[in-house]
């Protein structure tokens, strides 16, 4: 009792109406402050996505404006300040949040709050984001890998909800997944967990940016992807895609979900090759951690039921009975917003932690 009054005290929680007495003295409904607040930030290769959310993870302001992680890190340290200052209306001294998670598209060491190896950062490797974004922010920040906080995400409000044993995967620039083992997010031993996109896929000789070749990030990644389509412009394979190159210069991987919809045959075929390479990837670790779900989301699970269908079906060819008996492939439900809960979720969790060892 004595720690609630001094949460009280602090205007961390709020302490509501007296509920209904079973006999003994009436308890009081004790709920989160409605000043208490966490910034989310998603960080991807060529975007920053920032939002504000309450105590609740109730998403309360959002902005996103362009990056280039290539750049590194000063400029896109400054940029994360910006947003986050731009959300909070705090131009100067430390913000008004309760803490900071931010998720980004790389391995991270979480008792550090840095990259490692960060293929698609360079420049970044063992840098301290952590500490160095405490540092102009003035509150607690806690950094870990995009995929990490999606799952979380779609855990607390999405297609991961009340799931024990569940596998997000994201798919974008890089290829990466969540894991979530017993309801609980498993980062492994040193925080590698899931790092999924140098798993080799098909009979492809294709070079990826690790050195190997095979890799699955290095068929259906981003790029990979751009490229087919690209391809399939210039050879007069997709009219749909050659006029699109002809109107804006350039095409990327988004572009196959366009070209799918107007009923272009080659996008189609590629998106189905697509979906079965990453259910050939898959079907190993559904073999070996047998979960009871599998979230897609990312950009590429913009390609719908025609990828969702795909990755099913190469699952099934490739995995046993037993470990696909009521296994469910599904498309997030929480879209780009996943990423943002997550890592609010994060930042709430550093914040309970703390607020427990204090009181």
């Amino acid at each position: 009792m004595h720690e609630i009054g001094a949460l009280v005290r602090d205007g961390l929680v709020a302490q509501g109406m007296e509920s209904r007495s079973r006999g003994g003295r009436p308890s009081r409904v004790v709920e989160l402050s409605d000043t208490v607040q966490f910034l989310a930030i998603d960080v991807g290769t060529v975007s920053i996505s920032a939002g504000t959310t309450n105590a609740y993870l109730e998403v309360l302001e959002t902005v996103e404006e362009p990056t280039d992680l290539k750049a590194g890190p000063a400029s896109v340290m400054a940029q994360i300040e910006e947003c986050a200052r731009r959300l909070t209306g705090d131009a100067r001294g430390p913000l008004r949040v309760a803490g900071v998670g931010i998720g980004i598209p790389s391995p991270v060491s979480v008792e550090l709050g840095e990259p490692v190896d960060p293929a698609l950062m360079p420049g970044w490797d063992r840098f301290p984001i952590r500490d160095q974004l405490s540092e102009r922010l003035g509150v607690p920040v806690s950094v870990d890998k995009d995929a990490n906080l999606m799952v979380l995400g779609e855990g607390h409000r999405g297609a991961a909800q009340g799931i024990e044993d569940c596998l997000f995967v994201k798919l974008g620039s890089g290829i990466s997944c969540g894991i979530v083992v017993g309801g609980s997010l498993y980062r492994g031993h040193s925080g590698a967990a899931g790092d999924i996109g140098h798993v080799p896929a098909g009979n492809s000789d294709v070079p990826c940016h690790c050195g190997r070749r095979g890799c699955v990030e290095a068929q259906v990644g981003a790029a990979a992807l751009g490229a087919r389509a690209l391809a399939a412009a210039r050879s007069g394979e997709s009219p749909f895609l050659a006029e699109r190159l002809a109107s804006t210069g350039t095409l990327v991987g988004m572009d196959l979900a366009l070209a799918n919809a107007a009923g272009d045959p080659a996008a189609a075929r590629i998106i189905r090759e697509t979906g079965a390479l990453i259910g050939e990837a898959l079907s190993a670790l559904v073999n070996f951690f047998n979960p009871e779900r599998i979230v897609l989301g990312g950009p590429s699970a913009a390609f719908g039921p025609p990828l969702l269908t795909e990755v099913h079906s190469a699952i099934l060819k490739r995995s046993s009975s037993l470990s696909t008996a009521g296994l469910v492939v599904m498309s997030s439900t929480l879209g780009k917003t996943s990423g943002l809960i997550g890592a609010a979720r994060l930042a709430s969790d550093t914040f309970l932690t703390s607020l427990s060892r204090s009181h």
